[in-house]
Order: C-alpha cells, then structure tokens, then sequence
C-alpha cells in the first residue's frame, strides 16, 4: 500500500510539473488563451503555484492588464518570495501602472515598486534589469520619496562590478542627467573598452549633442569597417537629416537602408522614409518630401516629426 501511495505521488508530481512546461511553452509561442487555461488548473496547495500565479501576471503583463498583472505577481511572492525574478515583474508592474495614474496612486506605488527590486537585488545580485529599475527610480524619484543621484552612481558601479559595459553606460546616462557630457563621454568609452558591441552608444551620444563631425566621422569609421552594419548606414541618414549636412550622402544611406529588411529593436522603414524626407526637405524637395512624411505617419503614427513635418509642409 505504501508503495502505492508513493507511486501515485511522483506521478502527481510529475504531471504538474509538466503542466507547468506546458503552460510555459504555451506563452512562449504566444499562445496565451491556452496557456491560461493550465495554469488555472494549479491550487495552492500545489508546489507550482507560485510559478502558475507568474506566468499568469506574465500574461496579464502582455495583454496589458496590469491590475490584474499586479494580483498575480503579488500572488506569486507571497506564495514563494525566495525567486528574485517575481520580485522584479512585481516592481516593474507597478511602475508601468504609476506612469498612468494620479499623483495619490503614484505616491502609493512609489516604495512599493523600489521595495520589491531592492529584495530582487538582495536575493540575486546579478540581477541587472532590477538593479537597472532601481537607477530609474533614485534618478525620478524626489528625495524625500528615496530618490538620489549618489544611490543611482553607486547602483551603476555595482553594475560594473557584474556587467561592467552595461554599468558604464549607465553611469554615463547619469552624468547626462547631470548635464555633465564630457564624464558621460568617457564612461561611453570604458563601456566599449568593455565590450566592443556597446559602440553605438557612442555614435548616438554624438548625434544627439549635436556633434555632427563625430557622429559622421564615427559612423561612417563603422560602415567602412564593415559595409552590411546597416544601423551606421541609417545612422548617417539620420545625422544628415538632423544636421543638414552631407544631403546627398545622407539621401543615398537611407534609400540603402530602405532596401534592407530591419530586424526587432532596428530602425523600422516608416523612421527612414521620415528621415528620407527631413532630406528631401533640406534640399528643397518638398512634393518627395511631404509624401514621404505622409506614408511615414500612416504607417506609425507615433511618429511626431513626421507629422510636424506633413503639417509644416502642408501649409
């Protein structure tokens, strides 16, 4: 009889457990409504209960059902508060739903949030999004509510101590903060020494103060060292729609760019037809210009400039 009973509990044990990897992969491929079904199977009696109430904030996350998300997630730390990851999707659902609510709630969310990624950082160090969230917070929040420009240094240098090319940048992005270009600019370059791959950072920094000279001269180093680095090639399309240099250049970078198909997280082709036509408009293009910001808004109307853009030409 014991060892009937054994039996009978593995195998409960193991089909909920592969409930869990179903239900898992389930949200992987997208398919939530499935997935959801599972994982309302799961009491809380079970030992997957906590990871069953995650992946169902998860997908409340996706859906953008973030009260609802906030529920699950809650669900989930008070079933298991030993995984930093639950802690960090608690934090950040409640920073996603403090973006839209009034100053009260907002007040409310505030420790909340910071308290749950100060625990996701106590119990993994290594943890560079919670740590990431936390400099976001000391930077925004004011001082009495914990805000501070040393605790988002001192975050960033632990960063350094893990991930020391993304620490870099982030203690570059706060010396922005602190209208202190010149020490951003160096930690942009300890960030590369870093890790090679982090070099756009520095490209970008250079167009976006402005230093038009750099930000060509440090694209165009990158296309000449490799002629399929597409992001350059946009790049400078970009500086030369921003700066009203190098037209032709610019013109002849951003068509190229145009006949490449972007990857996730890429510039997308209604952003270079935008900047296509900030050329066109430079040049005195303006028929080829206002068509372009035309096709650019209608395929992303979040596009502001493209809509500045149609306006301005349209009067």
């Amino acid at each position: 009889m014991v060892r009937i009973l054994l039996i009978l509990l593995i195998s409960t044990q193991a089909f909920a457990q592969t409930n869990i990897d179903k239900a898992k992969k389930l949200w992987e491929a997208k398919n939530n409504t499935e997935a959801k079904k599972i994982l309302l199977t799961i009491d809380d009696d079970n030992k997957d209960y906590a990871a069953a109430q995650f992946y169902l904030g998860r997908i409340s996350a996706d859906e953008n059902n973030f009260d609802d998300a906030s529920d699950f997630f809650e669900e989930a730390v008070s079933a298991n508060d030993k995984i930093a990851e639950y802690h960090l999707w608690l934090g950040n659902t409640y920073a996603t739903i403090a973006q839209s609510a009034n100053m009260l709630r907002q007040g409310m969310l505030a420790p909340k949030m910071k308290n749950e990624w100060e625990k996701a950082v106590a119990i993994d160090p290594s943890l560079i999004d919670a740590r990431r969230s936390l400099i976001q917070f000391y930077l925004q929040a004011p001082s009495f509510m914990g805000g501070s420009i040393d605790k988002a240094k001192e975050m960033a240098k632990e960063i350094i101590k893990v991930k020391p090319a993304d620490g870099h940048v982030q203690l570059g992005n706060i010396f922005l903060k602190e209208n202190n270009p010149q020490a951003a600019e160096k930690e942009y370059n300890e960030a590369i020494k870093a890790d090679p791959t982090y070099a756009s950072i520095l490209g970008s920094f250079y167009l976006n103060q402005k230093q038009y000279d750099k930000a060509f001269a440090f694209f165009e180093d990158a296309v000449n060292k490799n002629s399929a680095d597409y992001i350059s090639i946009y790049q400078i399309g970009k500086t030369s729609a921003l700066s009203g240099q190098k037209l032709d250049k610019g013109e002849a970078c951003l068509k190229k760019y145009l006949g490449y198909t972007p990857k996730k997280n890429e510039p997308s082709h209604a952003g270079a037809n935008m900047r296509l036509a900030q050329v066109y408009e430079k040049q005195g293009k303006k028929t080829e210009a206002k068509k372009l910001f035309e096709n650019a808004y209608k395929a992303d109307n979040s596009l502001k400039e493209a809509k500045e853009g149609l306006e301005r030409l349209s009067n």
